[in-house]
């Protein structure tokens, strides 16, 4: 397993971009935009997946702030059955909270699990995922 990326969500995404780009100095490297589910993804870091983690910045149509608390969205872990990997953790009596099966408006095979603590953890499926 390894780290994909740590999503954070944001009241302006641009204003995000320019920080993470001019004042962090990575790059954008890809966004995604989800008018019907009321969502708009700019991804950004210093490389690409998956020899680097990014960081999935999210907007929310229509929410400018979050308090502090709630910014911290998830973390990713890619794996290279979505499925086999669920059933692993729920023997180990880890809680899976996300089914696994497609995004909401995509056919990424996803799933998510929730730690002791309540912090979500993405199941990712890619293919070339080692255990």
């Amino acid at each position: 397993m390894r780290i994909l990326h740590t999503m954070l969500r944001v009241g302006d995404l641009q204003r995000s971009i320019d920080f993470y780009t001019q004042v962090l100095g990575m790059k954008l490297l890809r966004t995604t935009e989800r008018p019907e589910q009321k969502y708009s993804l700019a991804f950004v870091g210093y490389g690409t997946n998956p020899d680097h983690a990014e960081i999935e910045l999210t907007y929310n149509h229509g929410v400018s702030a979050y308090e502090l608390g709630t910014a911290f969205g998830h973390m990713a872990l890619g794996v290279p059955d979505v499925y086999a990997a669920c059933d692993r953790i729920r023997a180990a009596g880890g809680n899976i909270t996300r089914e696994p099966g497609p995004v909401k408006g995509g056919s990424t095979v996803i799933a998510f699990v929730t730690d002791p603590d309540g912090y979500k953890i993405e199941l990712i499926e890619r293919q070339n995922e080692a255990d």
